[in-house]
């Protein structure tokens, strides 16, 4: 469909500034487009709220999908270092956005087939609503007007909620001939049904590598010498390799490390007849395994403290990138005491669980600033793809954060909720890195 002209802001824009009601008019707008299928996109931007978990959200799109033939809202949340993707029927998708201009969005602007609108609030608070009506291409040639409009329509309006049920940008190509090795695409190069989810999570790991490598000190670097611990069937292994060497054409040391001598020697083999250069598989444990120099550092699914011995190591290494995904939280659990206050809430087991992986992820996340990181925590895939879909993802970044504030908030944290210990800081006190040891 040819972009619609707009017309001049002075011809049929009309500013609302200073409206108290700018934000309930906007969003009555696209209701109204969405009931009269006149809606293009939409961009939400300028967040100014207090979620830490928005910190660096850049902007969130929407646009009109179909999922399993019913029409819905697909939220894109644009972050520094990944993408993250929310599908909601359209009803519940106005009151998202009603609620996002409320908690901390300063900018909306709605695209429509008929008209620019765009919500704002000024630097002195001030929400104001602007709309500007588009001139409408002309019909296409060979059909008269009335029939020209009509097709153009229902034309639009199918490429709109269709074309996006299209395939998403895969990061792997499915034609990969690792992939037919290790089960995850047949002969013909279409994923196995049972392993949809595995090629999900494969292809949204290296999505959030190539992001956070744009970011890192290694953008340019041309070498790259990468440690995958605890690889296991070589799903990741595989698919970095192929990333770094093919696509971005980067001279790659990739070494996978895995506890089960079977699961190495399938691997090495699996890499020896499809003759890839770089990349080698070893048998080995996390808490005992002693490479040189690295610059990038993997570890899914290391169980309880493991993640910790991976972290350290990715430390002791000197890795610009550690990508750890978490499994079981058993450590500080039995040494948390209930705050008095949330008593109440953390006499249920489930409860006291979430409450113990968010305070064992957060502080690893903190020990990683303190060792000059940018540490992130957050979901890499659906629940619904794996119940093990955290990440935390560390940067090292060229101006540190305060390391003392750092570990003053650590400490505050331990003693509140009365833990003495933790495996990763007493790894770093050991003078394995580094950090010195924080009083609980």
């Amino acid at each position: 469909m040819p972009e619609p002209t707009r017309t001049t802001a002075s011809a049929a824009g009309d500013a609302a500034g200073g409206d108290a009601q700018a934000a309930a008019r906007f969003v009555a707008l696209l209701a109204d487009s969405l009931a009269a299928r006149s809606f293009v996109k939409l961009l939400l931007g300028r967040y100014r709220g207090a979620d830490p978990a928005l910190a660096d959200l850049r902007t969130i799109e929407l646009r009109r999908v179909v999922l399993r033939g019913t029409d819905m809202l697909s939220f894109v949340k644009h972050h520094a270092t990944r993408d993250i993707t929310r599908n909601l029927a359209l009803e519940a998708g106005v009151d998202a956005v009603r609620d996002a201009l409320r908690d901390g969005f300063e900018h909306a602007h709605l695209l429509t087939e008929t008209h620019d609108i765009q919500w704002s609030v000024s630097r002195k608070g001030r929400p104001s609503l602007r709309r500007g009506r588009l001139t409408p291409p002309a019909p296409r040639a060979g059909a008269t007007a009335a029939a020209g409009d009509d097709a153009r329509d229902d034309d639009a309006g199918e490429a709109r909620l269709v074309a996006h049920d299209r395939a998403k940008r895969r990061y792997i190509d499915p034609a990969c001939a690792f992939l037919v090795e290790l089960g995850v695409t047949d002969s013909e190069h279409r994923v196995i049904p049972a392993m949809a989810r595995k090629w999900k999570q494969i292809n949204k790991f290296v999505e959030i590598l190539d992001h956070a490598l744009a970011s890192s000190p290694l953008a340019a670097q041309a070498r790259l010498r990468v440690l995958d611990l605890g690889c296991g069937k070589g799903y990741l292994t595989f698919a970095v390799h192929e990333h770094l060497t093919r696509a971005l054409a980067r001279q790659a040391q990739v070494v996978g490390v895995e506890l089960r001598g079977d699961l190495v020697r399938q691997c090495n083999g699996v890499a020896q007849r499809l003759g890839l250069a770089g990349l080698c598989f070893e048998e080995g444990d996390v808490r005992h395994h002693a490479p040189g120099a690295i610059d990038i550092m993997i570890a899914l699914h290391a169980c309880d403290t493991a993640t910790d011995h991976a972290i350290a190591l990715g430390i002791r290494a000197g890795a610009a990138i550690i990508m750890c995904s978490p499994c079981c939280h058993k450590e500080l659990r039995p040494q948390m005491r209930s705050p008095q206050v949330l008593q109440p809430l953390l006499q249920h087991g489930i409860h006291m669980a979430q409450e113990a992986e968010m305070v064992t992820d957060g502080l690893r996340a903190l020990l990683l600033e303190a060792e000059g990181y940018t540490a992130r925590v957050f979901e890499f895939v659906s629940p619904e793809h794996t119940s093990k879909n955290k990440m935390i993802l560390a940067v090292k970044r060229e101006h540190p954060a305060s390391r003392a504030q750092t570990l003053r908030e650590i400490a505050a944290i331990k003693a509140f909720y009365g833990v003495r210990e933790q495996c990763l800081e007493t790894l770093l006190d050991a003078g394995q890195c580094e950090t010195t040891k924080v009083a609980g």
